[in-house]
This record gives C-alpha cells, sequence and structure tokens, in this order.
C-alpha cells in the first residue's frame, strides 16, 4: 500500500503539560514508514512548553495542526475535542498519547488489516508498557476476531483491547459516535471498545507497534492506587456481560472479581488507607447500583490478619533458626570454608 492509494489517517495527541515526552511523540509520528496522515495536537491549556514545543513541529512539517483551547478540560473530554477535529476525509483515526510514541511501521501495519478485513471496526497490536509486553489476549495468528468473542474474552480476564496509543478507530465510527469516549472514568477507552464491538469486529497485528510510558505523573498511576481499574471490569460487566458474556458465566466472573475487590479493601484497612480511598470506593459502588458489604470487608480483613500473623510466625521462626544456627560451632565442611 503506498502513494496515492493510501486512505487518510487522521492522528490525534490531546496533551496537557506534556513537554517532558511531547517531542518524542511528535518524532515518532514523523518518522512513520505510512506517509497519508494529518496530525492534529491539541493543546489543553499548557503552562509549561507544550505549546511552543508544538508550534515548532507544525513549522517543519504542513501536515500537523496545532489546536490551542481557551478552556481547560478534563482529560476524558480533551480526548473528545480531538475526536471532533478530524478531517472528513480520512477514511481512519489513531490517538498518540502525549507521552508515548509509536514504531516507525505502527500506522502501515494497522492500516493494512484494517483495509484486509473491512468487518474490522477497530485494530489492536501488542504494546510495551514499561518493561512488559502487553494485551496479548488475542489468540495467535487470528488477524480478526468476532466483536463479542474478543469482548467475552476482556470481561473474562484478558487482556485484549490495549490503551488509544496502541489502536486504530474507523474514523465514520468515531465521527459518528460522541462523545466517543464516554463518561469521566480511567477506562473511557475501553468503554468505547466494548460499545464498538457489539457491532464491529476487532482486527489485531501480532507486532509490537507502540510505546506505552509508565511515570508517577500519568492519570493511570493515580487511578491505580484507588483501585480503579477493578472497579472498572465490575462495572463494564455489569453494563455489558448481558450482550457478550453466555448464561451462568457473567454470575460467576462478577463473584470472581467481588472476592478480589474485597481482599483488595482488607488490605486497605491493614495499611489505614486515607479517607478519599474510601469516599471513592462508596461513591464507585454506589453509583453501579451495589453497595459495600460490611460482612464480606469484615470477613476478607479477619483472613488477611491471619495471613499476616501466621507470616509474622514463620518469618519470625526463620530468624530464629538463623540465629541459632550462627551460635553452634561451625563442623565439617562448613568449618573448612570458615577457615
Amino acid at each position: 500500500m503506498n502513494g496515492l492509494l493510501e486512505p487518510l489517517v487522521s492522528i490525534t495527541t490531546p496533551v496537557y503539560n506534556g513537554e517532558r515526552y511531547l517531542a518524542e511523540c511528535i518524532e515518532s509520528v514523523l518518522a512513520q514508514t505510512y506517509q497519508n496522515w494529518e496530525y492534529v495536537i491539541v493543546n489543553n491549556c499548557s503552562t509549561d512548553g507544550t505549546l511552543d514545543i508544538a508550534n515548532r513541529y507544525s513549522c517543519r512539517d504542513n501536515r500537523i495542526t496545532i489546536v490551542n483551547c481557551r478552556d481547560f478540560v478534563g482529560v476524558i473530554e480533551n480526548h473528545n475535542r480531538a475526536f471532533r477535529l478530524i478531517s472528513q476525509g480520512s477514511k481512519y483515526c489513531k490517538v498518540v498519547s502525549a507521552d508515548d510514541w509509536i514504531y516507525p511501521e505502527c500506522l502501515g501495519e494497522l492500516v493494512t488489516v484494517a483495509e484486509t478485513y473491512p468487518s474490522a471496526g477497530i485494530v489492536g497490536s501488542y504494546t510495551i508498557t514499561g518493561k512488559e509486553v502487553r494485551w496479548c489476549g488475542v489468540p495467535l495468528q487470528t488477524h480478526c476476531i468476532d466483536g463479542r468473542e474478543i469482548c467475552r474474552l476482556y470481561l473474562n480476564g484478558h487482556y485484549t483491547f490495549g490503551a488509544p496509543s496502541a489502536l486504530l478507530y474507523r474514523a465514520d465510527i468515531v465521527k459518528q459516535t460522541d462523545p466517543f469516549f464516554t463518561g469521566s472514568g480511567s477506562s473511557a477507552d475501553t468503554a468505547a471498545c466494548l460499545a464498538v464491538l457489539r457491532h464491529w469486529d476487532f482486527g489485531f497485528v501480532h507486532k509490537i507497534l507502540s510505546f506505552e510510558r509508565v511515570h508517577d505523573e500519568c492519570i493511570s498511576s493515580h487511578v491505580a492506587t484507588l483501585n480503579c481499574f477493578l472497579l472498572d471490569r465490575i462495572e463494564f460487566l455489569l453494563t455489558y456481560g448481558q450482550y457478550f458474556l453466555r448464561g451462568v458465566e457473567q454470575e460467576e466472573r462478577l463473584e470472581a472479581l467481588l472476592t478480589k475487590y474485597y481482599k483488595d479493601l482488607a488490605v486497605a484497612i491493614v495499611n489505614f488507607r486515607e479517607r478519599e480511598f474510601w469516599d471513592y470506593q462508596r461513591a464507585r459502588v454506589s453509583a453501579m447500583g451495589l453497595a459495600l458489604s460490611k460482612r464480606r470487608i469484615a470477613t476478607a480483613t479477619l483472613a488477611k490478619l491471619m495471613e499476616l500473623g501466621l507470616n509474622l510466625q514463620q518469618t519470625a521462626s526463620k530468624i530464629a533458626r538463623r540465629v541459632n544456627g550462627r551460635s553452634q560451632p561451625a563442623t565439617g565442611f562448613a568449618k573448612r570454608r570458615l577457615a
């Protein structure tokens, strides 16, 4: 696929105070072997050098457009602002988060699969996240999988979709869905995948095509401390399980997630988590139409305390054995080694 036959890809980077990594992100777009793209960088009232960096690159390549917003909005709404700005002539849409980057063959590989499988509304790939390769839930040698099946795998605990930097969206779907990322939650991108894949298939490239940076400043680092991602999975199961899971599969999966959730709450109690954590838990659970079970919290906490007590006894016993062992005179081989 080359030249005039390449369909237009609209690339977007919504950014707020991204000066630390933005240049590397933009450079990765400029390095693409696939050439028919437009690039819209949406600056969300940054107070650092983000705008200067973006403007410098837009002067180098007229395919880069900078939108400098006057109103500050949340991260999800800034993504939706970016989606609204993609060209009417684009066939595909690609997000590259400001602190991520993509490999040179990324666009070409994703578009090739999308063109080969017109039923694929979203195409994904493997990603390096920190030091791990992620999104390995798609069966090997499968390049297009039924949307309902991939959602079933996700709801059953497999990591299948990937973060926005790993995905390519069919632009018509994005243009017809406003907002495309729904709600304000930490997994609004996953919610979009679940909604789209009720009606479309999922394409996949079995190659590493993007790098997702993990650092203390990123949104996911904070929300992880609040157990957001597990709560998101519970919410998605309640919302979408009826469409993708069979028989009692939804009930069994829900019970497994709740068991893990209450174990996590027990750890939070033992670690004396702050009020913000508990306020967030109550609000999220209530929004799902559920309530925190005092009985399950107490049971899980008691089990955790017993586990800690047993581990403490085992640790003390090991220390005592080591101390006693050191107090005995060395004999045999040990004696020769110490000589």
